[in-house]
């Protein structure tokens, strides 16, 4: 069940749109964007404003835009959240819970499990597999997150989760999606550049390197054109880019 139904851009309430965040082109030209589905993608280059809008979506939640759910209070000194001032978010039923991850600062969140956990005592770790995330590799402390973390019914963002997963782990964090759609208590919202998280079944896939924000279909996308033609002819794609 799709939570977050509609984004809307209340842009007469920027003064200045040759400003940062303002000025990003995929977004300048949208009203509002249609997120009425269990799983949505967002795909661009980086810079195109997908993990942007992404960490907006983050604050307007409520959620640390470090990282982390409701409850998790991590200093973000990075600056400018105004894109959120200028969002209106429209639910149905609305939730409260869920988390943002941030795969560039998930070090920094699990530092703060750690420092949680001197202060309160190893229950800290109950919804994480019941060990430390630092005794984890990289990416089994991902899935440990997506397993036992993403149990409750609420909204799921994530920036480029792949960054720590292999291509296996990446398919069995598709089914971890599955499972969690098909129940009816997830909603994930995704910023990536894998084309194999981008193959699940009835997503929304939306684009922003165009002039505008949109929808494309799976096999449009460069990630998949320039990961099918490379994976057909390796020789030929790396004779021509290293001669």
């Amino acid at each position: 069940m799709a939570f977050l139904k509609e984004v809307r851009f209340n842009w007469d309430q920027v003064q200045n749109k040759k400003e940062y965040p303002f000025n990003i082109p995929a977004l300048q030209e949208i009203q509002s964007l249609n997120l009425d589905y269990n799983v949505v993608f967002f795909v661009g280059e980086n810079g195109t404003g997908k993990s942007t809008l992404l960490e907006a979506l983050a604050h307007k939640c409520g959620f640390a835009t470090m990282g982390g759910g409701r409850n998790n209070i991590l200093e973000d000194r990075r600056g400018n959240f105004s894109l959120e001032e200028i969002l209106t978010l429209s639910w149905f039923p609305k939730v409260d819970k869920g988390f943002f991850l941030r795969a560039e600062s998930f070090f920094n969140f699990a530092n703060y499990l750690d420092d949680m956990a001197e202060e309160f005592g190893g229950i800290i770790y109950a919804s994480y597999g019941g060990k430390p995330l630092q005794q984890q590799s990289h990416g089994e402390s991902f899935i440990t997150l997506f397993q036992n973390r993403f149990k409750q019914k609420g909204i799921y963002l994530l920036d480029e989760p792949e960054a720590a997963l292999s291509p296996q782990r990446q398919l069995a964090f598709l089914r971890t999606i599955w499972e969690l759609e098909h129940t009816g208590k997830a909603q994930f919202i995704i910023a990536t550049h894998s084309p194999i998280l981008l193959s699940y079944p009835n997503s929304c896939i939306l684009s922003f390197d165009e002039k505008a924000l949109m929808p494309k279909e799976y096999q449009d996308t460069e990630h998949f054109q320039l990961t099918r033609d490379f994976l057909n002819n390796p020789k030929a794609f790396l004779d021509k880019l290293l001669r």
